[in-house]
């Protein structure tokens, strides 16, 4: 091969990995947040795993992008590593698409169809269109589009350059003596093992291989074991990825490692035992593009339904490999799950910051809840467990805060960008409802230690209003659980009756004073409490807003209640008399 024959054939290679990357990122846009959805849910059974890895795979055109995903969701909880294996075996056979796209090179003929057909023909159509879409059109999902079609043009443009830059080889002696090499199934296994290891794709290398096949110097012989050893080497961006990962998601990678490795072994062993006997003729002919496909696919689909009914074997023999430590357990168990690994595909990070966010909010709830009964009978430890909580939110608010932020940078969907801001500015109040909690705490500390009382007047009035505080905040956290829209819409005439309360009593508190039936100190307290319950029911208000605002786009806040009590006044103000016929003060 001459000089600029290897530039050639490098450059199609870097044009085909792109157009791979740039076409799996837009298939990941489009889908926005389905696919992980349906991943981290959709895998009750081992069966159904295969077939979601399959089909998410072969939408997004990477099985190590699967398998890194998954090996996130294990890493976060949100997936088992019994529920993992399935997914992992299943993007093995979904990887193979990328295999039969490429054989549309090998489509050759005079007939107009046929010229169609071939890529040449085509792409060049796929990529202006896709250029059209990315530079001239505004929607996202149009944008997202383009680079699907532009990616899938680049793919096969830098196919077909690395298929005319190796068509030389085929007249140089040496190449064709060095692949005779590669019929040795051990060293045609390692050559495929490093070359995928090394391009971190094994479409890649395949697509490779199946150039190399246009050549017709490529032998079944040859192409076997370097396809065994492309299987075993795509597990590397896996093993990598569980890199400072917690020990199921170690085991997930090594699942994959050794499903692959296994399927391999067994095949080699099984099929080079029969030739020995049987002599297999077709090992010398010439393997043809398609035929890469063909052995690609039976080799994964073969594997898999060998190996899936021992999937137990596999998850015992990562276990064995990577084992419990007492110490790991609690210290992994104090991890909150948010996955750098995810960033780089926007949609599945914001599920897994909206799942953290949710645990963050559980904390807020308790810390808020202990805090409520110390007004009534203060203990030390629960005083203690209230600030611990209000620690806890606090990291949790910094550690989200700091990953949305890097998520954002990021381009996404419009519905995710709006649920990136909600997530952003509700932490916020969530760690306010927190603060307030704490708040409340040092107020009822302040009333033990100076040995007050509330009047009996204060004391039915505050119950009312505490109970009135537990419902607001239970239904702004079941709604934020849920991104339910129309509990969000019950929060805000709550919140104007939560106001009503709280200026009531200031008012009532007023009324005591100037009769002396309530100490100026003892009013203070009082008077703090009361401010706490307005500021947490003001944070519900946010929440409920964010959430209407993420689902129907953004508006400023004030404008967007002012919007809400004109266009539904009726409905807004019967709700208020509901709640406030609910909660009526003594």
């Amino acid at each position: 091969m001459y000089f600029f024959d290897l530039l050639t054939l490098l450059g199609g290679l870097a044009l085909f990995l792109y157009g791979m990357h740039i076409m799996g990122e837009g298939l990941t846009r489009t889908s926005g947040s389905r696919l992980e959805k349906i991943l981290a849910t959709m895998t009750a059974s081992k069966w159904r795993g295969v077939l979601l890895g399959l089909g998410v795979t072969a939408v997004i055109q990477s099985s190590s992008a699967t398998t890194v995903m998954v090996v996130g969701f294990v890493n976060s909880g949100m997936m088992k590593l019994n529920e993992a294996i399935g997914v992992i075996m299943g993007a093995n056979i979904g990887t193979t698409a990328t295999a039969w796209i490429l054989s549309l090179t090998g489509i050759k003929g005079d007939s107009f169809l046929l010229k169609c057909l071939e890529p040449t023909s085509f792409s060049p159509v796929l990529a202006a269109i896709g250029v059209g879409f990315i530079l001239f059109s505004k929607s996202k999902k149009k944008q997202n589009i383009g680079m699907i079609l532009a990616g899938f043009a680049m793919l096969m443009f830098g196919m077909n350059t690395m298929t005319t830059a190796v068509a030389p080889l085929a007249e140089v002696p040496q190449f064709t003596s060095l692949l005779t090499v590669f019929s040795n199934p051990l060293l045609g296994v390692l050559a495929g093992t490093l070359i995928t290891a090394v391009i971190q794709s094994s479409s890649a290398s395949v697509g490779i291989l199946q150039a190399l096949c246009a050549t017709g110097i490529i032998s079944f012989g040859t192409a076997i074991p370097i396809i065994m050893g492309q299987n075993i080497g795509t597990c590397v961006t896996a093993l990598l990825s569980a890199i400072g990962a917690k020990k199921n998601a170690k085991r997930a990678a090594l699942v994959h490692f050794y499903f692959n490795l296994m399927g391999t072994l067994l095949f080699l062993t099984v099929f080079y035992g029969l030739n020995l006997f049987l002599h297999f003729a077709f090992l010398r002919n010439t393997a043809a593009v398609t035929d890469i496909a063909m052995i690609h696919s039976s080799f994964n689909i073969a594997s898999t339904l060998v190996l899936l009914p021992f999937a137990k074997l596999l998850e015992k023999l990562a276990c064995m490999t990577v084992r419990d430590k007492e110490e790991d357990a609690v210290r992994e168990a104090l991890c909150d799950g948010l996955e750098e690994r995810f960033i780089d595909t926007p949609a599945y990070a914001i599920i897994q910051s909206k799942a953290v966010t949710d645990k963050m909010m559980d904390s807020a709830r308790e810390g808020l809840d202990k805090a409520l009964e110390l007004l009534w009978q203060y203990d030390d430890g629960k005083a203690h467990e209230v600030e611990a909580l209000e620690d806890i939110v606090d990291k949790y608010e910094d550690k989200l805060g700091s990953y949305l932020v890097k998520v954002s940078s990021y381009s996404m969907l419009e519905e995710d960008s709006r649920r990136v801001s909600m997530l952003l500015h509700c932490i916020g109040d969530f760690e306010r409802i927190s603060d307030h909690a704490l708040n409340i705490v040092e107020a009822s500390q302040e009333k033990r230690e100076k040995k007050l009382q509330f009047s009996e007047d204060a004391v039915e009035e505050l119950r009312v209003c505490t109970a009135a505080l537990r419902k607001i905040v239970e239904m702004t956290f079941l709604a934020f659980a849920a991104e339910d829209v129309r509990a969000a819409r019950e929060i805000e005439p709550f919140e104007e009756v939560m106001d009503y309360l709280c200026a009531e009593l200031r008012g009532r508190h007023i009324k005591r004073l100037q009769e002396s039936r309530c100490t100026i100190e003892m009013g203070f307290i009082f008077q703090d409490i009361l401010t706490d319950y307005e500021r947490v029911a003001d944070h519900c208000s946010n929440i409920a807003v964010c959430i209407m605002r993420a689902a129907n786009g953004e508006m400023e806040s004030h404008k967007y209640l002012d919007t809400l009590k004109q266009r539904d006044e009726q409905w807004f103000w019967n709700r208020y008399t509901q709640y406030m016929n609910e909660y009526v003060l003594p």
